[in-house]
C-alpha cells in the first residue's frame, strides 16, 4: 500500500525551520573559546534531520545543499577541524541559504542561485582546505571505540506509524553499521480481535557487532527519539540478542514464535512486516498543529459569545429577581463559563516573546561587525507571554530599534575606552507583565541623544523646536516623519525613515513608546502594549448621554470629590488632592467634546487612571459597571482618533468608544503645563 508523502510536507517544514532556528542560536553561542562537543552534536543533529526528511520528500537541492553543510559539521564535531571563526561565519550563511531552499520547496519557487552556488563554494573550498588553516592546531580526534559489540532496546510508541516512521526502516539502516542480530519481541500483541493494524505493538532487542561509536547508533533513531523508549549500551557478552531479558519475557517471547526479522544484515520478510508498513490517518500525540485562521475564526466566535452574554445580561437587569430567580442563577453561569472560554481560548494564542527576541543575536552580531563596533546582547523575560497578532507586528519596530542603538548609540571601541567605558557596548532587551500590558525595553549604553543637535536637526526641517522644551518633548521629535540626525546616508541609516513607522506600529497596537536618554551614558526606548488586540475587562462610565470604556488594568480608583479636594493651579489647571498628594485632574467631556446630556460639575466622579507610572484623574458624570469587551478597531474602519483606542458594541446595541489611557495622560499633561 502505497503512502502519501505530500501530506507530511507541512510538519516536515514546521520542523525544519525550527531546526534552523536552533542551529543559528547555537551557532551564536560558539566560539574558538566556547566550543564544546554538546553543542555541535545538537547542531549537526539539526542538519541531518533535515538532509533526512529532504531526501524522503524529494526535495533534492535542500538535501544536496544540506549534505555539504552535514560534512562539515562532522569534522568539527569529530575533532578532526577546529571550531574556527571562518567556519562560523559560512555555517551562519549557510543556514539563511537553507532557510530560502526550504523556503523555495514549500511554495513552489525557486532560491537565488548566485547565493546558493556563492555558500556551496564556500562549503567546499573549506572542506578542501587543511584544517589548520586559520593557525589554530586542529584538535586531535577522539579514539576510535574499539570493535565490540552494542546491546539495544527499542521500543516504538504504538502511534510511531502516524508520524511517517517505519520501524524497519530503522532496522535496516542499523544494519548498514555491522552484524546485527534481532529479535522482535512480541509480548505487547494483544488478542487478533482487539489487535489495530495501524498501530505498533512489537520492541525490539538488538545485538550489534560494530566498530562504530554510541553516537553513530543513536544518530540512526534521531527520526523517531521522541516516540520511542531507546537504550544503546555496550555489551561485550555472547549470546542471543535476548540473552538479558527476564525469564517471563523469554517464556512468553518463545510460546508466541516471535520472528527474526533481520540477520547477520539481511531483511527477512514475515507477516508481522504487513502492519509496520501501514501509515495511520488518525494522529495520538499530546500536541498537535493547529492553522492560526482556525484559532482566529474560534476568537471571534468567544467575541460574538462575549457581546451576546453582555445582551443578555442587560436584558436580564429589567427582571424581577424574585420571579426569574433560576433564570438569573443561569446567566450567572453562562457569564462565569463564557469567560473561562474567552481566557482558554485566548491563551492559545500567547506566545513567549523569545519568538522575536530570539532574532536579535544575529541582527546585533552582523550588524556590529560590519560597523566595525563590539556589542554584547542580553535578553530578560524571554518566557513573557503576549498575543501572536501583537509578536508579529512588534518584530520589525523592535528590530529597527535593535539596529538604531548599534549605529547611532553604541561607540566605537576606541572611543569607548576614552570615555571610560569598556570597550564592548552592551543592549539590553527586556520584557516583562505590568497589569494588563507588556512592557519592552530596549536600552544600550551608548553615547545617549544628544539634545541641542536634535533641536537644531529639527529647525532646518521647520519643525516648532524651542530650547525651553522638556527632554521629554525634544527626544519625541525623532519619531517626526523623515527625522535623521546622521550625516551621511548609509545602508543603514540617515535617510529618516525608521522612528516614524516605529511609532506608527505602535499605535497601530493601541499602545505607547516613550524615550529616556541621558548623555554620554545611554538611551532607554519603553514600548507599553496590550497583552491582546481581542477582549478587554473594561470599565463602563457615562459622559452626557456617551458610554465610554476604560480599560479595567489602567484603572487606580473611583470616588466622588469632597468640597475643597479639587483646586486650581495657576489660575486654570486643576488638581484633585489624593492622600497628601496632587493629581491633575481632567474632564472627559471637555477632552471628547461631549456637549449632550445634563451635566452638573459638583455631582461629578472621579475615576483615578494609571500608566507608565504616571496617574492622572478624570471627571466623569456616571460608573456604569464593569463588563468583558470585545475590540474593534476605529482607525482600520474609519480612522484614528486622539484619546480613543478602539470601540465595542454594547448589550444594547450601541457602540461605546475604548479611552486611549495613555493618550488622556498625555493630554492632561500638555493641559498642565500651558
Amino acid at each position: 500500500m502505497g503512502i502519501d508523502l505530500a501530506r507530511f510536507h507541512q510538519t516536515f517544514f514546521e520542523e525544519s525551520f525550527e531546526g534552523l532556528d536552533a542551529m543559528e542560536s547555537a551557532l551564536l553561542r560558539l566560539s574558538p573559546q566556547t566550543a564544546d562537543r554538546e553543542a555541535i552534536n545538537g547542531i549537526f543533529r539539526a542538519a541531518h534531520s533535515i538532509k533526512g526528511g529532504a531526501a524522503t520528500f524529494g526535495f533534492n537541492e535542500v538535501s544536496a545543499f544540506t549534505h555539504l553543510l552535514e560534512t562539515l559539521l562532522d569534522e568539527m564535531r569529530a575533532g578532526v577541524r577546529p571550531v574556527g571563526g571562518a567556519e562560523i561565519d559560512v555555517l551562519l550563511r549557510a543556514v539563511d541559504v537553507l532557510r530560502e531552499l526550504l523556503h523555495a520547496a514549500r511554495d513552489g519557487g525557486s532560491a537565488d542561485p548566485a547565493a546558493v552556488q556563492q555558500i556551496g563554494d564556500a562549503l567546499t573550498r573549506l572542506l578542501a582546505t587543511p584544517a589548520a588553516d586559520d593557525g589554530t592546531p586542529p584538535r586531535a580526534a577522539p579514539s576510535a571505540a574499539p570493535p565490540g559489540t552494542w546491546r539495544i532496546r527499542f521500543v516504538p510508541q504504538p502511534q510511531i506509524f502516524t508520524s511517517g516512521n517505519d520501524p524497519l526502516r530503522i532496522l535496516r539502516a542499523l544494519s548498514q553499521l555491522g552484524e546485527l542480530d534481532v529479535c522482535c519481541d512480541t509480548t505487547r500483541l494483544p488478542g487478533l480481535a482487539d489487535a489495530d493494524p495501524e498501530r505498533c505493538y512489537l520492541a525490539w532487542e538488538l545485538v550489534l557487532r560494530s566498530a562504530c561509536d554510541r553516537e553513530a547508533i543513536a544518530e540512526v533513531f534521531a527520526w523517531v527519539e521522541d516516540e520511542c523508549e531507546l537504550s544503546i549500551e555496550p555489551w561485550r557478552a555472547d549470546g542471543d540478542a535476548c540473552a538479558d531479558t527476564s525469564a517471563s519475557a523469554r517464556r512468553q517471547a518463545a510460546e508466541a514464535q516471535p520472528l527474526r526479522l533481520i540477520e547477520g544484515g539481511r531483511t527477512t520478510d514475515g507477516a508481522v512486516a504487513e502492519p509496520a508498513a501501514r501509515t495511520a490517518q488518525r494522529t495520538e500525540s499530546s500536541s498537535i498543529r493547529v492553522a492560526t485562521e482556525k484559532i482566529d475564526s474560534l476568537i471571534n466566535l468567544v467575541g460574538e459569545l462575549v457581546i451576546t452574554e453582555a445582551m443578555l445580561q442587560q436584558l436580564a437587569r429589567t427582571l424581577d429577581p424574585v420571579m426569574h430567580e433560576k433564570l438569573l442563577a443561569g446567566l450567572a453561569l453562562l457569564d462565569r463559563n463564557t469567560r473561562q472560554i474567552q481566557e482558554a481560548v485566548m491563551a492559545t494564542r500567547m506566545l513567549p516573546v523569545d519568538f522575536v527576541f530570539s532574532r536579535f543575536p544575529r541582527v546585533v552580531r552582523d550588524l556590529a561587525a560590519k560597523l566595525g563596533k563590539q556589542v554584547r546582547l542580553q535578553t530578560v523575560g524571554e518566557a513573557t507571554e503576549l498575543d501572536k497578532s501583537v509578536i508579529e507586528c512588534i518584530a520589525d519596530p523592535l528590530t529597527h530599534l535593535v539596529r538604531n542603538a548599534i549605529d547611532h548609540g553604541i561607540e566605537r571601541p576606541a572611543e569607548r575606552i576614552a570615555a571610560g567605558k569598556d570597550a564592548t557596548g552592551t543592549i539590553r532587551l527586556s520584557a516583562a507583565h505590568q497589569g494588563g500590558h507588556i512592557v519592552i525595553e530596549v536600552a544600550d549604553d551608548g553615547r545617549g541623544l544628544d539634545r541641542t543637535r536634535i533641536i537644531a536637526k529639527a529647525r532646518e526641517r521647520g519643525l516648532a523646536a524651542a530650547e525651553t522644551m522638556s527632554d521629554e518633548e525634544v527626544w519625541r521629535l525623532i519619531f517626526e516623519p523623515g527625522f535623521s540626525t546622521a550625516e551621511t546616508v548609509t545602508d543603514v541609516s540617515g535617510r529618516g525613515v525608521g522612528m516614524d513607522v516605529v511609532k506608527k506600529n505602535v499605535d497601530a497596537l493601541s499602545g505607547t513608546i516613550e524615550v529616556a536618554s541621558t548623555a554620554g551614558w545611554g538611551t532607554r526606548i519603553t514600548i507599553r502594549l496590550p497583552l491582546t488586540l481581542a477582549i478587554l475587562d473594561g470599565m463602563s462610565v457615562r459622559v452626557g448621554d456617551e458610554v465610554f470604556i476604560i480599560p479595567l488594568a489602567s484603572v487606580a480608583e473611583s470616588l466622588q470629590p469632597s468640597p475643597g479636594q479639587i483646586r486650581s493651579v495657576a489660575g486654570c489647571a486643576r488638581v484633585i488632592k489624593l492622600r497628601n498628594e496632587y493629581v491633575p485632574l481632567v474632564s472627559l467631556r471637555e477632552i471628547y467634546g461631549v456637549r449632550t446630556g445634563a451635566h452638573d460639575p459638583a455631582h461629578g466622579l472621579v475615576v483615578v487612571l494609571e500608566s507608565g507610572g504616571r496617574r492622572i484623574a478624570a471627571v466623569v458624570d456616571e460608573l456604569v459597571g464593569q463588563q468583558q469587551v470585545v475590540i474593534k478597531s476605529i482607525e482600520s474602519n474609519y480612522r484614528r482618533v486622539p484619546g480613543i483606542s478602539g470601540a465595542t458594541i454594547l448589550g444594547d446595541g450601541r457602540v461605546a468608544l475604548i479611552t486611549d489611557v495613555a493618550e488622556i495622560l498625555r493630554i492632561g499633561s500638555r493641559a498642565q503645563a500651558a
